[in-house]
This record gives C-alpha cells, sequence and structure tokens, in this order.
C-alpha cells in the first residue's frame, strides 16, 4: 500500500472543510449501537486498536464483499490469494521496508509526549500540543514501523520475523506460483484482503489510522507500455466502485501526486480522498510500481519473476498498478457519508445511516406491532422466511416507533410489520422504506419478492 498518510493528514489538518458529521458523534454512535468497541475497554483501552461489534463484523464483512464481488468476481482477469501474516525477513528488505519504513519521531522533554513529527503544526514555533512547552522537542529520528515478533523458542536475531505492514509482499512473492497455476496472460490482476500492522507513532482519529488494520489490495500485471492507460482504467474503475454504493460525489476526489510526493518506485500515483470528519484524507491509493517489486525480489531471491509471452515469444517483466484501500478507512468513510439527521413532522429528531442496501449490517427487520400472542406465531413465521435470505434482525421491544429509529440509525433500509390486520384478516405484512418512510402492504407469500426488488445490488 502507498504509505502517503502523512501529507493527508497535514492537508486534513489545515482544512477548514469537514464531513456533515462530526467524529465524536459517530465514535458514540457506533459504540451506543454495537458497530465499534475500544479494544481492552475494560482494562483502560488500548491506543489505536479497536473491535467490532455484532453490527460492525456485518457491515465490515459487507464492505469486503462487495470489493470482492466487484474486484474478482465479477471480472474475468482477477484471482484471489491469501498469503501468510508472517514471512521470511528477507522479503521486508528486498522490499525495502527494512531500510526505508519510516516515520519522523521527537519526544517533548517536558511532557515526554511522542509525536511525528511531520504532523506537528505548531512544528515552526516549537510548541507541544500535549503542555504547551516551547522549544522543549527533541531532534527528529527515524523511526521504523515494522512491528517485529519472534518464532521458535529462542528469542534472537535468527528467530526474529515481522508482522507484515502491508499485504501487497504476498502477491508479489507468489507472483510464480500464480502464474504457474492459473496459465493467465497478461494483463490480469491479483487480489487480497488480510491483516496488516504498522507500529504508528500516534494513531488517533478513531479507525482512521491504527496500529492493525486490513487492506484490501490489488497487484494488477501488465506490459510495461499499458501501464499508463491501465493506471487510468483502475482509476475509474475504483471511482464507480463509491458511486456504485452510494458515497456522494462532492465528499471525494482524485488527487494526483506531486513530483516531489512520488515514492522512488512510481511513476504516478493518485489518491481518492473523502472528505472525513477530520477534512480531506487519503482513502485509497492508486500507484504505478512499474517493475520495481518483481525485479527487487528476483534479485534477493535468485529466482526468475518474468513472464513469458508466447505470442511475441520474448520474456518481460511485468508493470505494476496497485489500486489499497483499507477495510477500515472504507467503513469510516461510508459511516460518515450515510450519518443524517432530520426532523419529523412532530419536531423530532430522526438520526439515519442512508447505508446502501449492500453494506447495510441488517437487511431486513422484522417487528411485531406488540408482543400480542396473536401476533409473536406469524412474527416468527415471518422472520424465519426472511432470514433463509438476508441477515434479519427480529424487535419486538418498545413501540412500533421508537423500533423504526433504532433501525434507521443502524441504516437497516426496510422493516416488515406484522399487525392485527396481518393475522385476522389478510395474511399480508407493511414494508416501510427506511429513506422515504413509505409504507406498502403485500402477501406474506409475495413477500421474499417484494424484498428483492427492494434490496437493490445486494449480492
Amino acid at each position: 500500500m502507498t504509505d502517503t498518510t502523512s501529507g493527508d493528514a497535514a492537508r486534513a489538518t489545515d482544512s477548514a472543510e469537514r464531513a456533515g458529521v462530526d467524529m465524536e458523534t459517530l465514535i458514540s454512535l457506533c459504540k451506543r449501537r454495537g458497530f465499534i468497541f475500544q479494544s481492552s475497554e475494560i482494562y483502560g483501552g488500548l491506543q489505536g486498536a479497536w473491535d467490532y461489534g455484532p453490527l460492525g463484523v456485518e457491515m465490515k464483512r459487507n464492505v469486503k464483499d462487495a470489493w470482492w464481488r466487484a474486484n474478482v468476481r465479477e471480472r474475468d482477469d482477477m484471482v484471489g490469494l491469501d498469503a501468510a501474516i508472517l514471512m521470511h525477513p528477507q522479503v521486508w528488505r528486498a522490499s525495502g521496508h527494512l531500510d526505508t519504513f519510516t516515520d519522523p519521531m521527537v519526544d517533548c522533554r517536558n511532557c515526554q509526549a511522542r509525536f511525528r513529527a511531520d504532523e506537528l503544526p505548531s512544528a515552526g514555533d516549537g510548541v507541544c500540543p500535549n503542555c504547551g512547552a516551547k522549544g522543549q522537542f527533541t531532534e527528529p529520528r527515524m523511526f521504523n514501523l515494522m512491528l517485529r515478533t519472534f518464532v521458535g523458542p529462542v528469542q534472537d536475531d535468527a528467530a526474529t520475523v515481522y508482522l507484515r505492514p502491508e499485504t501487497a509482499a504476498g502477491i508479489f512473492v507468489n507472483f510464480e506460483n500464480v502464474l504457474t497455476t492459473t496459465r493467465r496472460k497478461l494483463p490480469f490482476g491479483v487480489a487480497q484482503i488480510g491483516k496488516s500492522f504498522r507500529n504508528e507513532i500516534t494513531p488517533k482519529n478513531f479507525i482512521f489510522r491504527t496500529r492493525e488494520f486490513e487492506q484490501m489490495e490489488i497487484e494488477y500485471f501488465c506490459r510495461p507500455e499499458e501501464s499508463a492507460r491501465v493506471h487510468d482504467a483502475w482509476m475509474r474503475d475504483r471511482m464507480a466502485w463509491y458511486a456504485r454504493f452510494g458515497m456522494q460525489s462532492g465528499r471525494l476526489r482524485l488527487r494526483a501526486h506531486e513530483r516531489e510526493e512520488l515514492s522512488h518506485y512510481s511513476s504516478a500515483t493518485s489518491d481518492v480522498e473523502y472528505l472525513f470528519p477530520i477534512g480531506w484524507a487519503e482513502l485509497e491509493g492508486i500507484a504505478n510500481r512499474g517493475s520495481f517489486d518483481l525485479t527487487q525480489h528476483s534479485t534477493y531471491s535468485g529466482k526468475d519473476l518474468n513472464y513469458y509471452d508466447d505470442d511475441r515469444k520474448e520474456h518481460v517483466v511485468p508493470h505494476v498498478i496497485e489500486p489499497s484501500l483499507g477495510v477500515d478507512r472504507c467503513m469510516l468513510a461510508f459511516l460518515a457519508d450515510s450519518y443524517d439527521e432530520e426532523v419529523d413532522e412532530k419536531g423530532e429528531k430522526r438520526v439515519v445511516l442512508h447505508l446502501h442496501p449492500a453494506l447495510a449490517p441488517i437487511k431486513v427487520a422484522v417487528l411485531p406491532l406488540s408482543r400480542n400472542e396473536k401476533l409473536t406465531p406469524t412474527a416468527r413465521d415471518v422472520y424465519a422466511r426472511v432470514r433463509l435470505h438476508w441477515m434479519t434482525q427480529y424487535d419486538d421491544a418498545q413501540s412500533i416507533g421508537r423500533r423504526y429509529r433504532r433501525q434507521d440509525e443502524i441504516g437497516t433500509p426496510l422493516c416488515v410489520t406484522v399487525d392485527f390486520q396481518t393475522v385476522e384478516e389478510d395474511r399480508a405484512v407493511t414494508i416501510r422504506e427506511r429513506d422515504s418512510m413509505a409504507q406498502v402492504r403485500v402477501p406474506i407469500d409475495g413477500l421474499v419478492d417484494a424484498l428483492r426488488e427492494r434490496l437493490v445490488d445486494v449480492g
């Protein structure tokens, strides 16, 4: 994954623009409704670590499924991979992570707080944002972001391995294996979703920057002369993916890196930026990495990682286009983008997550009008029918109005209400839509089909 977060964070800090919801409101909603909790909270928590609750884990799975479906299952030029987190240490020497994967770090001598030097808004006048002391910063020193551990019973240099800081390396070192087993021809891509780890100096802004995170990465291999065109195509495709799943176009932009921002191996990189509650910041990086990675791993491993073109009768080292997106950061963007507060005709506030149905953690809520014993058997029967097809929630606590509000707040697109007319007259139920609050009555026997018509683009 292209690491451009420091520049983005600086722009976010300086920007007066913010998303419509503040971070504190999102954090409160996520905890209250079971999306995301502070890790190890009963012990005081661990900075930069978060746990996904019952709704959060469903939404996170939906985000990954939507990405996988669009980029692997719906294309004929992509395959998948799931590489190990622990890899041979030489992998990271070849990739440059052992020597260059660093951030500048400073300490405040007065309060001992530690900061990334490139993220201090008051670095020019030397004022510590924690204690206010002036001129107490140490000289910047480079800090490697790799997290180390040991394999085997002896903790020495020979047993040192690293938790991977990106998933991409697993694709590069498996290039020959994938090529041999799939018999792919250029251009083709390999996609992977998996955990990565970075020993961030100052993890912050909720799940925007954490030490343990999940990535959705693609390495797309093509002929060198086609790389610029392929890079442009992937930028269009990735922007279209966000639009497909409902992200507001006014909060999304594509920004090309200036020459001084580019990594030494990149001929072109563009960031998909989103207007987060902290301001404009990187959501996804799309880089033209050239032949750097395959060449480096060929050199360090002694294996010939090239491609033989049967038609042209020549060997070529493919160039690589890398769209790289953090699952957690993507979650944060979709949550912020969908958050809305409305005032109803009674003057009461209605909080709504306008999540695309494919991303919503609960697709359908089944709500009996009350806990009356006449309604429960039919409501349970409806629930049993619907949950065979979608993630469904049964809720009979409190008034029907309060239950609608609860479902709106967690983004449930459709509610199905079972009332006395259902059991006494017509064997029909009411479908209530989240966004419009419109209601329509349909027979129970036709309910699944009616729901399917309304759950657009749900895989």
